[in-house]
């Protein structure tokens, strides 16, 4: 392992040294040519491992020299680690050939490259699961090595790697199995007295169990399982010690620095763990660890600022507000009171012992002796013996091993009581004190400075998303801390791009000019201060600060100017400082202070738009209206901010309002920061709970299948399921193992619709009475073996005569999976849904969100998804479905993406509203013509309810009361109906001439049903009569109206304080794509609404996600990485082990596509029409194979190219790329029907240069239904894919197989794949789909003579192809297309179509004669930063 990086100062190290060193990183990679070149270790995994035989044999020799001893001879170097991880040497050789007699070196090698695998995010534990006692022998010999003092920091640093990544893993079996012993209650042996622990016993009964329990499993044990158990418990407190020793070491190096913060983060991990916190935070705290540190040399070093921000994190849970045996959060006064009974102790100490010299501090009010200033004064008095006797009085540690070279004098012991008795912050507290407004200062923070250049050699001082959290408002805090950061992260990248794209320059003091040009940024006068509103009661800040900046746009393009004056009231924008320095070099080499000095910020603020004018005073709101060449920006600035500043220039310094002289904006999605913190912290600072039946299983503890429907006592007996199922085939196809039941009214089958009654009983108990102590191995009371379904069927009423009245049905024929998915979802309860790509997992929350609409009318739905996309899909299907329209509401921006009649936005809503009002009071007026009605009856809903009241019951009572006698005949029915006039221009006839009585009455009911919702309608649209302003009648639609709310879960985020403040309630909420929302987003729509007598309403919760595929997009490696904030709820409780429903068919892809990644997925399978459907049974017209890999060796001798940081491109497979595209529609493929993806932005960019350059001039090409990047497309699929791989030195992070599973499963028909044979076929994680991609020809297969459709089949691709043709590579294949095209071209001019100029467009050169050359990423571009520690 390379040494320790520099140690930055404290807070302030210098940025620019960090900054400097990150490109070096990209060296540390190795290439391809590292791991299948010739090199040492390549040659050694040839010969050892790397060949066909099945038996690995270890030979000790080569363990020891040929690999420990290179390796260590180069200090472990981290790309040396990568190639042996590479070349499978973990995998396929050290475990194959462990045993119990392995050398040490053996043991650390595996550890080693574990410990890669963890920092590379690739699978580690699963190798280990096959030989679960082998693995239980080597994790006792690393434990034991842990505690080894002859082996080198380095190594023992990697050893404590390990124990982290293991501890933070417990969701695997053998891992949890072997962790679990070392922090049992048996730790408590080594508190310091009897008495200490004596006193934590009485406390709680279960623990005093506990202890009484592990007392009597040693005494019963034999010798060797007491050995085992000693050790086991006095692991940890060694270790500590251990640790303790080295902070008071005088001669200390990098590698004690990396050991000590490695420690620190161990310890943290522990106590953010209720499972792992429970024993150990009494054992650390008795062991005065906070404190001791404290008064450490290396954490008093200036140059260790890491060490002492993961010391105030460490210190953060040792304190945190919760009960370590129970997980009940504390509330503020609990903690309090607490915290008060621990001051009360001391004082009663204090005057029982020493009344004389403690009278002060025993006679004091709480207030006064919390602090930790007073408390030192109050315990002067005290002699040295005196402070001992105190602390022994306390149960506080006083005497430590001799060996440990810590001094027990009184400046120790002093500050173990101010540690033990000062009161501090809770986490509430914090909370609210945070800014959540970026300034230079939170920008350029130690945190980000850490974070930017982390490349996981060193922790980070920041808390983790763990798969357990000690109480929701822990999960929040530690969400409200990482959001912030990376919010932070992504504001500060956006500076320093806006201040390299505008060059600034001060060619003297004072002045600064800005020569270059940036979209997202302009120059602005000075900031002036209109308006500062005095603080509200109870707060400091200023309640409103109004300011105003102006700034010039007249040489603005229209389109830029455009989107500046688009910007809306609440929008965030920056106000800069920047005077960068007069000489841009600094002499000597020296960097500046720090990185805003080298960019030369001098401040940033943050402020929200109130409106913007032109120099007229004219508001800009039409973006197409001509106004002045002045645009006057009228803010809102951060009032906590400006406090500060105030309270600064109000001691002497600059006003930094006065030097500002640029305002930035940000593109929309990732500008919300602001509106989503607030919400974060608002709910760290109340008491909204969780749902009571969701908050263990959120937690991580209890039962994991505790939220289903069939553990909860409220689960539903009988549901109508509608169109669920298509007739009593589906039925029973649908229901494997349960018996199914007709009603006692029906006999055989019958069709839909289907009531689903459960009639499921306990099994028979045994005779004997059952004790009340349940054993660790009895099985609970199991239901009776086979499910029971009594099913009864009912007749739809008729709901009116017009088509538009017949209720739409479902005709999915849905498989069994997904109907155990529907009928899960329709009950209350936690419903996840792993639905892989293609099968249907929208198609199933459709269903479930109609049945829960159908069964529970009184109930509301919120629906959420990760992005506009995906909710419009999913909202498209609902509105497709049998759901009156006016319950039906779209939250948000991307209502205007929807293939639907409706206008579903929150405004658009009132609109859709009104424009039903007045189809329906045309209605009316004709209604009441037909009826001889006199009167504007049509006027306004009001006028229509007194017409209905008045003339339309009272003629429907008179018809119900002539026909209500049995002997009345049908044709006396259809001549009392009182509508006939009216319903003329429906089907006629209305009433068939041979009808009889009961098919009449309910035809007239039908047609009293069309009137009823026509008044019913109207009932609904009077209070947007009386209500005048638009947003009332908005708020009214979401409160009373809407039963079925879709938002993205960004718009949630944003909008939860003010949702939640409307009195919203609702009961359900569906997610769709979940495991691409994080884990907060995922929180904040189940907590927007205020609980109902301390509980929240919420009664279903589904799921619907995959978390094979993407997860969530974070900007930072370190936050994504080490933070693990691209952790969703949907994967932790997966992990977890929540019962999940398994979608098991695809209908996407043709079998042999889908055959590339169904090995991620168990018992994945397709639907038959994906076998026997025409278009996937026949061949893809001009293409031998329907899926292909194609090599592309390098183009004009380069490869991959990075013109800048992490904006690879890759040339030869942009021009390729766009060949197939040109050639395909050549052959007449559509161009809606073709879809481009690359793996990488800057590819994405460069192939729609190329496509503009080639195809844009061109009615016969034309652009492809899409270019984007894999990520972007998930959720989204095409008949045909070109998929550009773009890498040729490196896998790249397509050795996440998350993301490989989404590019394979795009493409419906045909996939063909670009990238470099030699850099995917060694990877080992992508095995499985590479050798069949690669069972194929590399070279691309054409059939020339054939136009799309093709007629041949499928099934001849496997042989020789009449007309198959090789492309070379592409300039082969460009030459190729550029001959079709010019055959193209001479054809539509004999027919005399096209016109000229665009007919010589077309005429381009073929790829390899005029190749572009690589493009700059564009300013708002979104730049990959995920390839491996630190980026690429």
């Amino acid at each position: 392992m390379p040494t320790a990086k520099r140690q930055k100062k404290s807070g302030n190290a210098p940025a620019a040294s960090q900054t400097k060193a990150q490109p070096k990183r990209t060296g540390e990679r190795p290439t391809v040519a590292d791991i299948e070149g010739e090199s040492e270790f390549t040659q050694l995994a040839r010969k050892h491992w790397l060949k066909p035989t099945k038996k690995v044999k270890v030979k000790n020799d080569v363990i020891k020299k040929e690999i420990w001893e290179v390796l260590e001879r180069d200090s472990f170097p981290y790309k040396t680690l990568l190639v042996l991880e590479g070349l499978q040497t973990l995998e396929s050789y050290l475990w194959p050939g462990y045993t119990d007699e392995s050398s040490n070196h053996h043991v650390l090698l595996i550890v080693l490259l574990t410990n890669v695998k963890r920092r590379e995010q690739l699978t580690s534990w699963s190798i280990f699961e096959d030989r679960s006692d082998a693995f239980s022998d080597l994790f006792r010999r690393i434990l034991s090595m842990t505690l080894d003092q002859t082996l080198s920091l380095n190594i023992r640093t990697q050893l404590l790697s390990f124990l982290i990544s293991a501890f933070q893993s417990l969701d695997h079996a053998i891992v949890r199995k072997e962790c679990a012993p070392l922090l049992s209650i048996s730790i408590w042996h080594n508190l310091s007295t009897d008495a200490l622990r004596e006193t934590k016993l009485e406390h709680n009964a279960h623990v005093r169990k506990a202890w009484r329990a592990s007392l009597k499993r040693y005494e019963a044990a034999d010798e060797a399982t007491k050995a085992r158990l000693r050790f086991e418990r006095s692991w940890l407190y060694t270790l500590v010690l251990d640790f303790l020793s080295l902070l008071y070491e005088e001669d200390t190096g990098p590698e004690h620095v990396v050991y000590c913060e490695r420690f620190i983060e161990f310890l943290t991990d522990l106590l953010s763990q209720l499972p792992t916190r429970r024993y150990v935070n009494t054992l650390l705290t008795d062991l005065n660890v906070l404190p001791a540190m404290q008064l450490s040399p290396m954490l008093n070093d200036e140059n260790n600022g890491l060490v002492r921000d993961l010391h105030s994190l460490f210190a953060h849970y040792v304190y945190f507000t919760i009960d370590d045996q129970t997980g009940v959060q504390f509330t503020q006064s609990e903690a309090f009171d607490k915290h008060c009974a621990v001051l009360g102790r001391l004082q009663k100490m204090a005057i029982k012992h020493f009344p004389e010299q403690l009278k002060v501090l025993a006679l004091s009010n709480f207030g006064a002796i919390d602090k930790r200033e007073e408390l030192k004064t109050l315990l002067e008095p005290l002699t040295d013996e005196e402070l001992m006797k105190l602390a022994n009085l306390l149960h506080l540690r006083t005497s430590y091993p001799d060996t440990l070279p810590i001094r027990i004098d009184r400046n120790f012991l002093v500050e173990v009581f101010l540690w033990t008795f000062e009161r501090r912050k809770t986490f509430q507290e914090v909370a609210r004190e945070m800014n959540l407004a970026p300034t230079e200062d939170s920008l350029f923070a130690s945190i980000l400075t850490r974070a930017e250049a982390y490349d996981g050699s060193h922790p980070l001082a920041l808390p983790k998303l763990n798969l357990q959290y000690l109480s929701v408002g822990d999960f929040l805090w530690r969400s409200l801390i990482l959001y912030r950061s990376e919010a932070f992260y992504g504001i500060r990248k956006d500076i320093e791009t806006v201040i390299k794209r505008l060059r600034p320059e001060s060619k003297k003091p004072g002045e600064t000019e800005f020569p270059g040009f940036s979209k997202m940024a302009l120059p602005s006068s000075k900031v002036s201060i209109m308006e500062v509103v005095p603080p509200l009661v109870g707060d400091d800040n200023p309640s409103v600060v109004r300011a105003e900046v102006s700034v010039d746009v007249r040489r603005l393009k229209d389109n830029i100017r455009r989107e500046w004056d688009s910007l809306r009231p609440d929008d965030v924008v920056f106000l800069l400082a920047i005077e960068p320095p007069i000489s841009r070099t600094i002499g000597n080499g020296a960097a500046t202070s720090s990185e805003a000095d080298r960019l030369g910020i001098v401040a940033v603020r943050t402020a929200e738009i109130i409106r913007i004018t032109d120099d007229k005073g004219r508001p800009v709101r039409d973006t197409t209206g001509r106004y002045g060449g002045n645009r006057i920006f009228q803010l809102k600035l951060d009032s906590q901010t400006y406090a500060g500043d105030a309270e600064r220039i109000s001691a002497g310094k600059s006003d930094v309002y006065g030097r500002i002289n640029l305002i930035m904006r940000r593109s929309g999605r990732e500008n919300n920061f602001k509106p989503v913190l607030q919400s974060i912290r608002s709910l760290v600072l109340s008491d909204v709970p969780l749902a009571s039946w969701l908050h263990e299983v959120f937690l991580g503890y209890g039962d994991p299948a505790g939220a289903s429907y069939k553990q909860l006592p409220n689960k539903v007996r009988a549901i109508d399921y509608r169109d669920t199922f298509i007739d009593w085939q589906h039925l029973i196809e649908s229901l494997p193992g349960k018996i199914i039941e007709p009603s006692d009214d029906a006999s055989g089958s019958f069709g839909p619709p289907y009531v689903l009654e459960s009639t499921e009983k306990p099994a028979a108990t045994q005779g004997k009475p059952s004790s009340k102590k349940r054993r660790r191995d009895a099985e609970p009371a199991l239901l009776a073996d086979v499910e029971t379904l009594k099913v009864s069927t009912y007749k739809p009423p008729n709901t009116g005569p017009y088509p538009t009245d017949a209720p739409k049905r479902n005709t999915v024929r849905f498989t069994p999976a997904q109907i155990d998915a529907i009928i899960s979802g329709s009950q209350p309860g936690l419903t996840i849904v792993v639905g892989p790509p293609g099968t249907g997992k929208t198609d199933v929350a459709t269903q479930i969100i109609s049945n829960i609409y159908h069964n529970f009318p009184q109930q509301k739905t919120l629906l959420i998804a990760h992005s506009n996309q995906a909710l419009n899909q999913l909202f498209a299907k609902i509105v497709a479905l049998d759901i009156d329209e006016r319950h039906l509401l779209r939250l948000g921006h991307g209502e205007e993406d929807l293939y639907t009649e409706g206008s579903f936005s929150k405004h658009g809503r009132v609109e859709s509203f009104l424009d039903n009002r007045n189809r329906y009071l045309q209605e009316v007026q004709r209604l009441a013509a037909s009826m001889g009605a006199p009167g504007a009856h049509g006027n306004s809903a009001e006028t229509a309810g007194y017409f209905n009241a008045v003339y339309v019951e009272t003629a429907w009572t008179k018809f119900t009361n002539a026909t209500q006698d049995a002997d009345v005949s049908p044709a006396a029915i259809i001549e009392a109906f009182p509508f006939h006039e009216y319903f003329s221009t429906a089907p006629q006839p209305l009433f068939p001439a041979d009808a009889d009585r009961e098919t009449v009455m309910e035809i007239a009911q039908g047609c009293y049903r069309h009137i009823s919702k026509i008044f019913s309608e109207l009932a609904d649209v009077m209070p947007f009569e009386i209500l005048r302003r638009d947003r009332d009648k908005a708020n009214y639609l979401l409160t009373n109206e809407a039963r079925i709310i879709a938002m993205t879960s960004t718009h949630a985020a944003m909008k939860r304080e003010e949702i939640a403040s409307l009195g919203f309630r609702y009961d359900n909420v569906v997610m769709e794509e979940a495991a691409q929302i994080t884990e907060i987003e995922n929180f904040l729509p189940l907590a927007m609404q205020k609980p109902v007598n301390g509980e929240m309403p919420l009664q279903r919760v589904v799921l619907c996600g995959d978390h094979f595929q993407n997860s969530p997009i974070i900007q930072s490696h370190a936050f994504r990485h080490y933070a693990n904030l691209e952790q969703s709820l949907y994967s932790r409780l997966v992990r977890l082990g929540v019962p999940t429903i398994n979608l098991d068919q695809q209908g996407r892809a043709r079998p042999s596509i889908a055959s590339l990644y169904q090995w991620r997925y168990p018992n994945l399978g397709n639907l038959p029409h994906v076998r026997t459907h025409e278009e996937f049974s026949k061949a893809n017209a001009g293409f031998k194979y329907d899926y292909q890999f194609i090599n592309v060796p390098d183009y004009k001798g380069r490869g991959e190219a990075e013109p800048s940081p992490h904006f690879i491109q890759n040339l030869g497979e942009a021009e390729y790329a766009v060949a197939i595209y040109q050639y395909m529609r050549l052959l007449g493929y559509p161009a809606s029907k073709i879809s481009i993806l690359a793996t990488y932005s800057g590819q994405r960019a460069l192939i729609k240069d190329v496509l503009a350059h080639r195809c844009s001039n061109s009615a016969v090409f034309g652009q492809p239904r899409v270019v984007t990047t894999v990520d972007k497309y998930q959720g989204e699929q095409n008949d045909y894919i070109i998929l550009s791989l773009t890498r040729t030195s490196r896998v790249g992070f397509l050795r996440d197989i998350r993301r490989m599973t989404v590019a394979l499963s795009r493409a419906r028909l045909g996939l063909y794949i670009l990238g470099r044979r030699e850099v995917f076929e060694a990877c080992f994680e992508l095995r499985q789909a590479f050798e069949q991609l690669l069972a194929r020809p590399d070279k691309l297969m054409l059939v020339t003579g054939e136009l799309w459709p093709s007629r041949r089949d499928l099934a001849s691709e496997q042989g020789e192809v009449p007309g198959e043709a090789c492309m070379e590579g592409v300039e082969h294949l460009g030459q190729y297309v550029f001959e079709m095209t010019r055959t193209k071209i001479q054809q539509l001019q004999s027919e005399g179509g096209g016109q000229g100029g665009e007919l010589e467009a077309i005429q381009e050169a073929p790829a390899g004669e005029d190749g572009e050359g690589l493009v700059e990423p564009a300013e708002d571009e979104e730049v990959e930063e995920v390839d491996g520690p630190g980026g690429e």
